[in-house]
């Protein structure tokens, strides 16, 4: 049994917070199967797919998409090949939306020293006496402060101890930069590390904010729409940022490029799966999430080559604007256009599926889903908020997975992020730390059914915790074994990142399953919001981040060990068979 049986999207039309909740699921974490008005999207049944020769059985029933797809279209042809590699392009591109990273890297930088000739940010950054005029630190020199001036005047050749009064300090009053090629020197963002990283946090704010504005395009214009908009309104955006005039116009236009733009991955995503069989769901679910780690390792090249952060910005969101002929090369989604009673389109659409894939669809299944069965009422939301609290057993877990989604988002966004200060190499290590996710993803998909969803998200968890925490007490002059082990936590939490959302997903019955794994997903948001801050972090001690995400790391693989496992157990429909999960009676016969 699916765990997506009984969610279907015309309930959540009746209830917008569910609506807004699954638009959540959607954006960055392409695990969530994607899902359309009198149609779903399911991913694999937990023992693998049974296709049989059961045609005629099928219509003892409402026939359903996949039932079509199972037992005639063909789970996976040419047609659903042709749509992983076009959406691969606008999943790639979705992932420049990240290159914040660059263009408001954090930059070297120095007080300017105007006793010695410097009258401006452009000087050389470590001239011989620059240690006469700066207190000297445990690894270079300090940023944001200098010694105290007794009068006289240097030159920038010359520029001698006794002109300055080194049992004092005072802040900087300009600041003179070791790079160009960041908002912080254009904009003089100097020793204001936390209104630098409120780029990232602008970023992932944004992507709270698309939901209802993607949403409500996707269900009333169509799927083709609103990626052609998402995909226009991240070119767009992102080409006027590169002309910013201040820094806060750039943070400006980094909201509204996230805000209108963040719903691109979501909706590639949804054409990537809908005409999937749920055999090989997963496997695209994860090839989804691997074309985001290419679009990520790309933009580290794009930012290797390209170091102007205005031309890097320009060079990313150009290409974009091209995606736009896909309004006329996709095919519209099916699940919609029947949702819209668009019949005609939808047969249009079928019989173009069975011609590519060189299969045959009856006018029986044909006019089985031209006629769905009548809207069920959903679910109130008062009474599932009385169900929770009385009983123990799901109230633990409405507990404890949202903090599973929090350290997931927060650990990986943060994993990302501080990759560039692991060392100078900044576009090597950044590269490096996304192209790990792609085995991570594989690792996943190989072992989840064969050792567990518990043994495997808390392996995850476990994992990256233990190379966070031992990161952060590693020597600096240790360079490559620095870099193997961040690279270890950041396979640990791609691990988990793919685990996530099917082991939450069994663990609530099916009548309240879609509204507490949506809750779920977007509390976890608070982790992505507060990663880009975590840099600044460093300036007390640099291996805080690293301890904050090996704490939280350890703190949800404790959690995961408290749930029970469900590899082969039962899909819960009721309460009951919810708590009874990890008991022998809730174990699938054999």
């Amino acid at each position: 049994m699916s765990p997506f049986k009984d969610l279907k999207e015309e309930n959540l039309v009746q209830n917008p917070a569910k609506h807004l909740l699954l638009w959540m699921l959607w954006l960055r974490f392409g695990r969530a199967m994607a899902e359309n008005q009198h149609g779903k999207v399911e991913p694999p049944s937990r023992k693998g797919s049974r296709a049989g020769p059961r045609r005629e059985s099928a219509f003892e029933k409402p026939v359903e998409l996949d039932d079509v797809l199972v037992n005639e279209l063909g789970q996976f042809g040419l047609f659903q090949l042709r749509n992983i590699l076009l959406v691969a392009l606008p999943i790639i591109a979705s992932a420049f939306m990240s290159e914040y990273i660059f263009s408001a890297a954090a930059v070297p930088h120095r007080c300017q020293i105007p006793e010695c000739g410097e009258n401006g940010k452009d000087f050389e950054y470590r001239p011989e006496w620059i240690l006469n005029a700066v207190p000297e630190t445990s690894t270079d020199f300090a940023s944001c402060e200098r010694f105290s001036p007794t009068g006289g005047n240097g030159t920038l050749d010359y520029c001698p101890a006794n002109l300055f009064d080194k049992q004092n300090t005072i802040p900087c009053d300009g600041y003179v930069y070791g790079r160009t090629n960041s908002v912080v020197y254009d904009f003089d963002l100097g020793c204001q590390e936390w209104l630098r990283a409120l780029a990232g946090t602008l970023s992932s704010v944004g992507t709270l904010l698309v939901l209802p504005i993607t949403g409500y395009i996707s269900d009333r214009f169509g799927r083709r729409v609103a990626l052609v908009i998402s995909v226009f309104n991240l070119a767009l955006f992102g080409l006027i940022r590169a002309f910013s005039v201040n820094y806060t116009m750039y943070l400006i236009l980094q909201l509204m490029q996230t805000t209108f733009g963040a719903g691109t991955f979501s909706s590639a995503y949804i054409f990537a799966a809908e005409l999937v069989g749920p055999k090989y769901r997963v496997i695209t679910s994860a090839t989804c999430s691997s074309m985001f780690a290419v679009g990520q390792v790309v933009l580290g090249g794009v930012a290797w080559a390209v170091e102007p952060w205005r031309h890097l910005i320009m060079a990313l969101h150009i290409p974009c604007f091209l995606i736009i002929v896909y309004f006329w090369i996709l095919c519209e989604s099916v699940r919609w256009l029947l949702s819209k009673q668009k019949y005609a389109e939808a047969r249009e659409v079928l019989e173009n599926v069975a011609r590519v894939n060189k299969t045959h669809i009856s006018e029986k299944s044909m006019q089985a889903l031209m006629s769905p069965p009548p809207r069920n009422e959903s679910t109130d939301s008062k009474s599932m908020i009385k169900t929770i609290i009385s009983s123990r057993v799901l109230l633990r877990r409405v507990c404890t997975t949202p903090i599973w989604w929090i350290t997931t988002t927060f650990v990986y966004y943060g994993l990302s992020i501080n990759s560039s200060s692991l060392s100078d190499g900044i576009h090597l290590n950044f590269i490096l730390t996304c192209a790990i996710e792609i085995p991570g993803y594989i690792t996943a998909v190989l072992i989840l059914d064969r050792i567990g969803r518990k043994a495997t998200l808390s392996g995850g968890f476990f994992l990256s915790a233990a190379c966070n925490i031992a990161f952060a007490f590693i020597p600096s002059d240790l360079s490559i074994l620095r870099l193997i082990v961040y690279l270890l936590g950041k396979f640990g939490i791609s691990v988990v990142m793919t685990s996530l959302y099917l082991f939450t997903s069994e663990l609530y019955p099916t009548e309240f399953r879609h509204s507490l794994l949506a809750f779920s997903s977007m509390v976890g948001r608070i982790g992505s919001i507060s990663a880009p801050l975590t840099p600044a972090l460093m300036e007390y001690w640099h291996g805080i981040p690293s301890m904050m995400f090996g704490v939280m790391g350890l703190l949800s693989g404790l959690l995961a060990l408290t749930q029970p496992e469900t590899l082969g157990t039962k899909m819960p429909d009721t309460l009951a068979e919810a708590e009874a999960l990890g008991r022998p009676e809730s174990k699938l016969q054999m």
